[in-house]
């Protein structure tokens, strides 16, 4: 293989973003480019105003019939779902400029309100990712959405453009090339990024080979029209979103592409929409992330009277894992069933990134932990079927590649893996590694949306503290380009989703509120720790 040093290198090229012409007219297609003080507590923290109260029936700028498409044909959605949720397709065009071109199919899925005098209309959940399936979206939502938001929404998922039962995409890669531990660039114990180097360019050249134009026409501006098309043929004048992580920067984009057919807008675990660089700051602030997040686990893993205990106190923790994912580096342990086939050091910090995402998945950290010290049983290794993760892979690199362009100096990328390796040891410079999109075959078709404060204040931000995968410090980015039109509410609390998963009831309180009543706190909010009696602090 030729060395990356002498070949031609990733691609180079100006930054797209700059001077991007925001989206602003709802139904368009056309491709253009807190701080916490005094204690409030209760109700008396919110604003009695509603963020949006005009019917949902009316619009100045309606669809036309002509534009209406075909009414959908629900069916069951078969197993592993609600039984309550049904499924449909819709058509859209592989190319938005081309609307009577060639179709591709979105999956849908629905639970209906059962409460027809009650309902407000659609909760259109949008996944994670890139490159998560929402489906059965639906499914999952009505086992934790409170009875009174399930009462006032018909609760909608969709599979993305290229994903699941839509119209899929694969890259054909290589088993070996399909484990996380090579999708997410994690140097080599040394420090090296040659066979990073090595594997973003495999990556790239299989998904030019095998993807073919879906896989092209994937990226989050399409993603955003084509969720209008999910609500044209809803027959929805404007539809509510509840955007989760990647989510929520699809959602922005759709409430900047189609402001008017928003109605109220929950984003949840935010991404930094910074249009200089997507999806590189996303990845780069899994650095920042986990550095915020790790000393939950810390405490947790050093609580006395805990089984799976690690240390006799918290600030033990950090130099033992350390110190033993530098071992696994030196010294992998087989590992049967895995992939690759052994537990190293990149393994556990991988691992580690994983658990940090939510409270309930520390023991089995430990559990490895454990293992791999010595003083338990390897467990059976985590075994998701190829297919799915080529599906899953595909998306993923679809939107990261086609949203942005990735510079790929050789010698800046060996200097910021270095840098950040030394200043965030958790991460081992895997966040600022070279990723597939260094060698995309393809320019972005168009530069970023630029998320701006021109639209309606219907917009509530939810975000924990400690989010491994989308920090703080980036929530609020986004928060900021929204400007007036949002709220948000900190929560203090780890973990990565918020909203009825990993926060606490403050912050679910609000979210339930704003999706029942329209009620949105005056100003950015904070929610404290639990335990404790729930408050607000105001700013």
């Amino acid at each position: 293989m030729t060395n990356p040093e002498h070949s031609s290198g990733p691609q180079h090229g100006t930054r797209q973003g700059h001077g991007t012409a925001q989206h602003s007219t709802a139904g368009s297609s056309a491709r253009h480019a807190p701080l916490r003080g005094r204690t409030v507590l209760g109700a008396a923290a919110l604003a009695a105003a509603l963020a949006v109260t005009a019917p949902l029936t009316a619009s100045a700028s309606a669809d036309t019939a002509a534009s209406r498409p075909t009414a959908l044909r629900w069916t069951d959605c078969g197993p592993g779902a609600d039984p309550r949720q049904q499924c449909a397709t819709v058509a859209v065009p592989l190319d938005h400029e081309d609307p009577h071109g060639p179709q591709i199919t979105l999956a849908v899925s629905r639970i209906r309100s059962q409460q027809p005098g009650a309902r407000r209309g659609v909760l259109l959940m949008i996944p994670g990712g890139p490159g998560g399936s929402g489906l059965n979206g639906p499914s999952s939502a009505a086992k934790k959405l409170p009875g009174e938001v399930l009462d006032r929404y018909d609760v909608v998922g969709f599979d993305p453009r290229g994903m699941g039962r839509s119209t899929p995409v694969s890259c054909g890669l290589a088993h070996e090339d399909l484990a996380l531990v090579n999708l997410r660039p994690w140097p080599a114990p040394d420090g090296s990024i040659d066979g990073n180097l090595a594997t973003a360019r495999r990556i790239a050249d299989a998904c030019a080979r095998n993807g073919g134009p879906v896989l092209r026409s994937i990226s989050t501006a399409n993603e955003a029209r084509d969720i209008d098309r999910i609500r044209r043929a809803l027959g929805e004048t404007r539809i509510s979103t509840w955007g989760v992580s990647y989510g929520t920067y699809a959602g922005a984009v759709y409430a900047q592409m189609f402001p008017g057919r928003t109605d109220r807008v929950v984003l949840d675990s935010n991404d930094d929409p910074d249009p200089t660089r997507v999806a590189r700051g996303w990845m780069a602030n899994f650095s920042v992330g986990v550095e915020d997040r790790f000393p939950d686990f810390a405490r947790w893993a050093a609580e006395p009277g805990n089984p799976l205990r690690l240390a006799r106190t918290a600030d033990e923790v950090r130099p033992m894992f350390l110190d033993l994912a530098a071992r696994l580096d030196r010294e992998p342990i087989p590992w049967e069933g895995a992939n690759p086939a052994v537990l190293n050091g990149n393994v556990l910090r991988q691992t580690l990134l994983d658990s940090l995402y939510s409270d309930q998945r520390f023991p089995a950290l430990a559990q490895l932990v454990l293992a791999a010290r010595g003083s338990a049983p390897l467990p059976a290794a985590p075994a998701v079927p190829d297919a799915v993760l080529q599906n899953t892979v595909a998306v993923s690199a679809a939107t990261l590649c086609n949203d942005v362009t990735w510079p790929g100096s050789v010698p800046a990328l060996r200097k910021d893996v270095a840098a950040d390796r030394a200043r965030y040891p958790l991460t081992a410079g895997m966040p600022v590694n070279v990723m597939p999109c260094a060698y995309w075959p393809a320019r972005p078709a168009e530069p970023p949306v630029r998320i701006t404060p021109d639209g309606p204040s219907n917009v509530l931000l939810i975000q924990n503290l400690r989010d491994p995968a989308t920090p703080y410090s980036g929530a609020l980015k986004l928060r900021q380009a929204f400007g007036q039109r949002a709220t948000m509410v900190a929560v203090d609390s780890g973990g990565h989703d918020a909203y009825r998963a990993n926060g606490n009831a403050c912050g679910d309180r609000l979210v339930t509120d704003f999706l029942v009543t329209g009620a949105r706190p005056r100003h950015d909010v904070s929610c404290p720790a639990e335990p404790g009696r729930p408050g607000v602090t105001e700013s």
